[in-house]
C-alpha cells in the first residue's frame, strides 16, 4: 500500500515582499523581467533585510488556522544554505528546519494530518538554458504546507487539495494567479521515500504519484531520492540523492529578530476568519432548505455566498436562487468581473427581485435592468414606472394583432407547422413593447389569434 505526503507550497496574497518593499507580483501574463527588485531582494553585498512583512506574518496565521493548527508565538527565522544561481545570498530566509518553530503544528484538514506551516521567501527564478536569472519574484512570502503521509491514492490527494483551495480562497490568503506548487513524497510498503519535486498543477501531481506507485511497485527504493517530474512524457527523473536536514547548514538569521506574536492577536485573526465553505454549504442546506446543486453554485466563492445570505433574508429562495446563481453570475461572467470587482449593492438587487416578485416589471425587463448593474447598480425603483408591466389583455392584444399583420411570412410558417414561428412572433411582441408585456398573457393571446385567422 502507498503512502503519500505533499509539502505545498503557495504565494501569500500581499502587496510588498516579506524583507523589502517591492511589490510582490505573480503570475502576470505580459511581466517584464528585473523590474520589481532593490538591493535586498537581489541580495546585493551589505544590503540588509527590512522587518518581516506584518501581512504576509498575519495571513500565514489564517492558513494554519484553517488547517486546525496550533499557533507558536515565537517565530525563529533560519538561513537555508545551498548553491544555486536563483538564490544571490547563497541562504534563504525561512521558518523552517533543524532548529525552526514553524507557525503552525499539528493541524487537520479533511482527516489529513498537517505537520507545519511556515512561511519563507522565494528564491529568484532561473533559466538554466540562457543562463538569464528574473529576481522578480525573489523575496516574494511563500507559504509551505507539509502534511503527514495519510493519503493512499492519487484521486485522494487532488479531491484534498481542490478542497484546501476552496477553503482558502475565503480567507484571500493566496495568490490565485500563480496557483500551488507540491513536492509529492511517495513510499510503497518496505521502500524508501522518493521526493517528487515542483509539481505544479493538479493533473501533474495525479500523474505523477500513479507513475510513483507503479514503478516503486516493479522496483522498491533502497535509498531516498528525489525526483523531477517530466510533463511531456508523464514520467519521473532521478535528479539526486535525497538532501537531509543538515545538508542545508541550518543557522538561525543573525540580521533578523525574534518575532514574537500575543496571544490576543492570534484570538483576533481566529475570531475574523469567516465560515468555511463546508459550514456555508450546510448551513444553506439545512436552514435555508437549498438544494444541494445550487448550494455548491453559491459556496464557491465567499464574496456571492455572503451576498446571497443578505438576499436570502428579504426575498424568498424560489425567487433568490435562480437570480443569484444564473442571472447575477451571467452578468459578471459576460463582464469578466468577479463581484468584488463592481458596485452591486445587494439593497438594489433586493429591490429588483421585489419588483419582480410583485409583477411589476417582467423577468425580461428585470433582466435588461441587471445587464446594467454593471460596473455600478442603482435603484431599479426609480425605472419602474417606464418599465412597468403590461398585464391588461386589451392592451397586449392589440400589440399581438399589430405584430400579426407586420410578420405575415411567419404568419404563414406558423400555420404551415413550423413551431418555431410562433417563438419569433412573442419576441416581436416583446420588442415591440419594451419587454413589458406579460409573456404568458402574451403567448395564449397570439396562439387564440392565429387560430381564429384574425391577421388585422
Amino acid at each position: 500500500m502507498a503512502k503519500i505526503g505533499l509539502e505545498i507550497h503557495g504565494y501569500v496574497q500581499t502587496k510588498e515582499k516579506l524583507f523589502c518593499k517591492c511589490k510582490a507580483e505573480h503570475g502576470l501574463k505580459f511581466f517584464k523581467p528585473n523590474i520589481n527588485i532593490c538591493p535586498i531582494c537581489t541580495g546585493q553585498p551589505g544590503a540588509k533585510p527590512l522587518l518581516p512583512n506584518n501581512e504576509a506574518i498575519s495571513k500565514i496565521i489564517q492558513i494554519a488556522l484553517v488547517l486546525s493548527c496550533k499557533i507558536n508565538n515565537r517565530l525563529v527565522w533560519q538561513r537555508k544554505h545551498y548553491n544555486w544561481p536563483d538564490l544571490p545570498k547563497g541562504y534563504q530566509n525561512t521558518i523552517s528546519g533543524a532548529y525552526a518553530i514553524p507557525i503552525g503544528v499539528n493541524g487537520k484538514f479533511e482527516n489529513i494530518r498537517v505537520k507545519e506551516v511556515h512561511l519563507e521567501e522565494d528564491p529568484a527564478a532561473w533559466n538554466p538554458l540562457t543562463g538569464e536569472i528574473d529576481y522578480n519574484r525573489s523575496g516574494s512570502p511563500l507559504v509551505e504546507i507539509v502534511t503527514e503521509p495519510d493519503f493512499k491514492s492519487s484521486e485522494q490527494v487532488t479531491d484534498w487539495l481542490k478542497q484546501l483551495i476552496h477553503a482558502l480562497s475565503y480567507i484571500k490568503s493566496l495568490d490565485k494567479s500563480s496557483g500551488i506548487k507540491a513536492d509529492v513524497n511517495v513510499s510503497v510498503s518496505k521502500g524508501k521515500r522518493v521526493e517528487v519535486k515542483n509539481v505544479n498543477s493538479l493533473t501533474n501531481i495525479k500523474t505523477a504519484i500513479d507513475y510513483e506507485i507503479s514503478r516503486q511497485g516493479k522496483s522498491t527504493p533502497k535509498i531516498q531520492e528525489t525526483r523531477a517530474f517530466d510533463e511531456k512524457t508523464g514520467i519521473t527523473i532521478m535528479m539526486r540523492a535525497k538532501e537531509q536536514a543538515e545538508d542545508y547548514r541550518f543557522i538561525s538569521e543573525p540580521d533578523l529578530p525574534v518575532v514574537n506574536i500575543k496571544r490576543k492577536e492570534i484570538q483576533s485573526i481566529k475570531n475574523s476568519l469567516p465560515e468555511t465553505p463546508k459550514s456555508k454549504l450546510q448551513k444553506l442546506i439545512k436552514r435555508h432548505k437549498i438544494s444541494k446543486k445550487h448550494a455548491e453554485v453559491l459556496t464557491k466563492k465567499l464574496e456571492i455566498v455572503e451576498f446571497f445570505e443578505k438576499v436570502i433574508d428579504k426575498i424568498p429562495a424560489h425567487i433568490a436562487v435562480p437570480w443569484t446563481t444564473v442571472e447575477l453570475l451571467r452578468v459578471l461572467n459576460y463582464n469578466k468581473k468577479e463581484l468584488n470587482e463592481v458596485e452591486i449593492k445587494v439593497e438594489h438587487f433586493i429591490e429588483l427581485l421585489k419588483l419582480i416578485k410583485n409583477k411589476v416589471i417582467t423577468e425580461l425587463k428585470a433582466k435588461e435592468i441587471l445587464n446594467k448593474f454593471v460596473p455600478k447598480s442603482f435603484s431599479p425603483k426609480n425605472h419602474a414606472k417606464e418599465h412597468q408591466k403590461i398585464s391588461g389583455k386589451i392592451e397586449i392584444e392589440n400589440i399581438c394583432k399589430q405584430v400579426i399583420k407586420q410578420n405575415a411570412q411567419a404568419v404563414q410558417d406558423y400555420k404551415s407547422g413550423k413551431q418555431e414561428a410562433l417563438n419569433f412572433l412573442i419576441g416581436q411582441v416583446m420588442k415591440q413593447s419594451n419587454k413589458r408585456a406579460d409573456y404568458e398573457t402574451s403567448k395564449i393571446i397570439l396562439e387564440r389569434l392565429l387560430k381564429n385567422n384574425l391577421t388585422g
